[in-house]
């Protein structure tokens, strides 16, 4: 193998354009804005803190007069009189969520494997997979934003064995000390605490760690240790640990969800002989040529590293799942994994899972009924692209390791699987133990999304409001569909009226439109098919930019007419309130 060193590879990355156009078939409406610590979307952080009250919202005169004409208000509780002012029924209506997830969703009685889990990969990055930086304040921002399983690749200082650092190997990516990592999630835990014991309706929920480790024996003696000082009692009690590691020998008494508590637990690694190294060398069409180098440079660099023997000391701390990288197809067979843990999980990229997609798909559902599985996102993601994780949700995939940079079609997706929730969410009980494994019932459901209109459209800096044409696309996700364009339907853009005497009725502003149309769509009944709801304007002299989106499941849409909050793309509060309403019936 030719010689591929550090020159080599910062020649390759500083030519790099991150923000260039991909040439792939990546879709514009997918992609999203950076993600900060202003970014409240997400189950614990979107549902609980919350800064736009009702009172900050106001609904068009327009919208208003749409639901008296459809009997939802009078005139009087719609403030028809008074536009300015908002009712004590408007103010309900803004208040009623147009989700309800039910409470059965998020019983914490079950064993870890019949649960989703909102879940992040290479935490600590903030940009770039090969050359961004990396940050402890990235954790924060994660768990803030729903993640309730992190990533934290740890690899021995080399200026200072005692201290571990974080970041993606064979990369240009900077690093940050393990302790700086342990410190920010120990912080993040404790403010939860406090938010728990101060507000009667939130319940903290466990943290996971998926810890990749790079360290040789010294360095995962101190992992250990670190984790133990900063840590202390917010790991999991040594008396879980032990019924965690019981169960890894043979027990049928199961660790639960809420055996977890509110602790930390550590997913630690287990290697098998002969362990492959990651599936994903190939480049995608997404990269141009020098980035295409660069990644095979990578690939070549962490192939030619063997696995690190994991300590005993480190091994005891990861309770109840041991993550292994599969050497051949045994563990969604008849006899199961070869030489594994009894409990293990299965970590496996997207592309070598989808290798397996539809053919194998009964088999992995079985599997993933009793087993833990982690999907990542594939190697040629170098700019944090997100999977589609509604395909691997579909067989039962617990832990959908997304991108956490932008927030983009995979997290809105995320999002709304976990909104209103504390980050785990009970699976199908097709895809538990004594399921079917099958999710796709046979029968067939018609989806009408009956728009009337929003208040508020955000207008992007640079922008004016008159010359915008607001639409809605919608978007039908559904797990089936792993290789199929997913089902789109968009309202008539809508064109305020400048010169108001040669239009009758209601002719509000750009930015308040009324669409007053249907959206429908058949499809196969399924409990996992959601719906991407994004304003956009017709824009004749470039790609139609999206101004706020919306993403829900289907299982969880509130009957009658609803105003749903609309975020933009860095997955933030907007002002902006879409009043729909969901219409699902048998075909």
């Amino acid at each position: 193998m030719a010689d591929s060193g550090p020159t080599t590879l910062s020649s390759r990355f500083a030519s790099f354009n991150p923000f260039s156009r991909s040439t792939g078939k990546t879709d514009a409406d997918d992609l999203g804005e950076k993600i900060d610590s202003s970014t409240i979307a997400g189950g614990v952080h979107g549902s609980y803190l919350s800064d736009i009250t009702s009172e900050q919202l106001r609904v068009s005169h327009a919208l208003r007069s749409f639901l008296v004409h459809h009997n939802v208000l009078s005139k009087d509780e719609a403030g028809l009189h008074d536009p300015n002012q908002l009712t004590e029924s408007l103010r309900a209506l803004l208040d009623k969520p147009h989700i309800n997830v039910p409470s059965a969703i998020t019983d914490r009685s079950h064993p870890l494997p019949e649960y989703f889990i909102s879940s992040s990969h290479n935490t600590y990055l903030v940009a770039h997979q090969l050359y961004g930086t990396s940050s402890a304040k990235a954790y924060e921002t994660a768990l803030n934003t729903g993640s309730r399983c992190v990533e934290i690749d740890a690899w021995d200082g080399e200026d200072d064995e005692e201290e571990p650092k974080v970041t993606h190997g064979y990369t240009l990516v900077s690093h940050i000390t393990f302790r700086s990592v342990c410190e920010t999630i120990r912080d993040v835990v404790d403010r939860e605490a406090t938010l728990a014991a101060n507000q009667a309706d939130y319940r903290p929920s466990p943290v996971l760690l998926s810890l990749e480790n790079h360290c040789e024996a010294h360095g995962q003696q101190r992992l250990v240790k670190v984790m133990k000082q900063v840590w202390g009692d917010r790991l999991l009690s040594e008396a879980v640990r032990r019924k965690g590691h019981t169960e890894q020998e043979g027990s049928t008494n199961h660790v639960r969800l809420e055996d977890l508590g509110s602790k930390i637990a550590v997913i630690v690694e287990y290697h098998l002989p002969d362990e492959p190294q990651d599936d994903d060398s190939s480049s995608s069409d997404d990269e141009d040529e020098k980035a295409k180098q660069a990644h095979k440079e990578y690939n070549e660099k962490k192939k030619a590293t063997p696995a690190t023997i994991i300590i005993p000391e480190l091994a005891e701390l990861g309770v109840y799942a041991q993550s292994v990288k599969p050497k051949d197809n045994s563990w969604f067979g008849e006899v199961g994994i070869k030489d594994g843990p009894h409990h293990h999980l299965i970590n496996i990229s997207e592309s070598a899972l989808r290798a397996h997609m539809p053919a194998e798909t009964d088999k992995i559902a079985r599997h993933n009924a009793q087993h833990l599985m982690r999907v990542f996102p594939k190697g040629t993601r170098i700019s944090s692209e997100n999977l589609n994780p509604v395909p691997f949700w579909g067989l039962g995939a617990q832990i959908c390791a997304l991108n956490w940079q932008t927030f983009g079609a995979g997290l809105q997706l995320n999002q709304a699987l976990f909104s209103r929730t504390e980050g785990f969410v009970l699976k199908p009980a097709a895809l538990r133990p004594g399921g079917s494994g099958k999710l796709t019932t046979g029968r067939r459901k018609r989806l009408r999304l009956h728009v009337a209109g929003a208040s508020d459209i955000p207008i992007p800096e640079g922008r004016q409001a008159h010359d915008i044409k607001p639409y809605i696309s919608c978007t039908l996700i559904h797990p089936d569909d792993l290789d199929q364009d997913p089902a789109k339907r968009k309202t008539t853009p809508y064109k305020h009226h400048k010169l108001a005497f040669l239009h009758e009725g209601e002719n509000p502003p750009a930015t308040d439109p009324v669409w007053q149309e249907t959206l429908e769509w058949e499809y196969g009944d399924n409990e996992l098919v959601f719906l991407r709801m994004l304003i956009k304007s017709d824009d004749s002299y470039s790609r139609n930019p999206i101004f706020a989106v919306a993403a829900v499941r289907l299982m969880y849409v509130a009957p009658g007419w609803s105003f749903v909050r609309m975020l933009d793309l860095r997955g933030r509060e907007t002002r902006c309130t879409l009043l729909v309403r969901f219409e699902i019936e048998d075909v």
